[in-house]
């Protein structure tokens, strides 16, 4: 059996998100539905999958509801649930950074097709930075994006007050796995002043999915939070599994050990 795996996020105004979480999760446990839906004041973010034809009953209920009508998805194959149950939470915020903030309801940085994506970062005068945590970063990247080393998105504040100057960093382009969290850093910026702020837009899945391998600047794998690991172009499952010991992603070959912590692949 093969299923179909859904990635979508939307920032619009949701003030019954109580009554949505229940409708959603019915909806879903119907259908066979699994994985992650999160619900907040500032919008939806989810990463699910299903029988292909439950998925396409699920988004089409989902966009009848006119908050979500025009929901974008990225959609990719997989053998079978790359998760092992279903979870639908109310939250503060559906990405975690700035719980005082309401959200990029308003000005966020200029959206960038894959297709233009090349020619932006090969300026030398762009600023290319990897909003992502450090161990996603360290299993692949953009050509020239700098690694912030954060250990979580709400880090990320700190690394642009220390690192970047909008009097001396004209022009900066971001870009994360599905583009949600451009959305808060790109917004961010504009905030402290930047004048050009560029962000990948359906962020590196959309770029995998869109740009031949031979034209692409990606290299390496991008990692995913489900039990993929990571994904490589046409968002098939890439190489990667996760340490037995310490969750930090790994290559599966049969010498390999954690870079993190050390540990053999095939510890107990």
């Amino acid at each position: 059996m093969t299923v179909s795996v859904c990635a979508f996020y939307k920032f619009v105004s949701i003030v019954d998100a109580p009554d949505l979480r229940e409708s959603l999760l019915q909806r879903c446990e119907a259908l066979g539905i699994k994985g992650t839906i999160l619900l907040a004041r500032e919008g939806i973010n989810a990463t699910i999958s299903g029988a292909p034809a439950a998925m396409d009953s699920f988004l089409a209920d989902l966009r009848s509801d006119t908050r979500f009508a025009d929901l974008v998805v990225k959609r990719a194959v997989a053998e079978a649930h790359p998760f092992q149950r279903l979870k639908v939470k109310v939250k503060r915020e559906i990405i975690a950074f700035d719980p005082s903030a309401e959200g990029p309801l308003g000005a966020v940085g200029t959206y960038v097709k894959p297709q233009d994506w090349n020619a932006l970062i090969s300026d030398p005068d762009v600023i290319v930075v990897d909003t992502r945590n450090a161990y996603e970063v360290a299993i692949g990247s953009f050509q020239r994006a700098v690694d912030p080393k954060t250990a979580a998105f709400s880090d990320f504040p700190s690394y642009v007050r220390v690192n970047l100057d909008p009097a001396r960093d004209r022009k900066v382009a971001m870009f994360c796995t599905g583009g949600i969290r451009c959305e808060k850093a790109s917004a961010h910026l504009i905030d402290m002043g930047f004048a050009e702020v560029y962000h990948l837009e359906g962020g590196i899945l959309n770029y995998l999915e869109t740009v031949p391998p031979e034209q692409s600047l990606w290299q390496g794998e991008c990692f995913v939070f489900d039990e993929r690991v990571s994904v490589t172009h046409g968002n098939v499952p890439g190489t990667h599994m996760l340490c037995v010991k310490c969750g930090f992603p790994i290559a599966e070959t049969d010498d390999a050990a954690c870079s993190s912590c050390g540990t053999p692949q095939d510890a107990s």
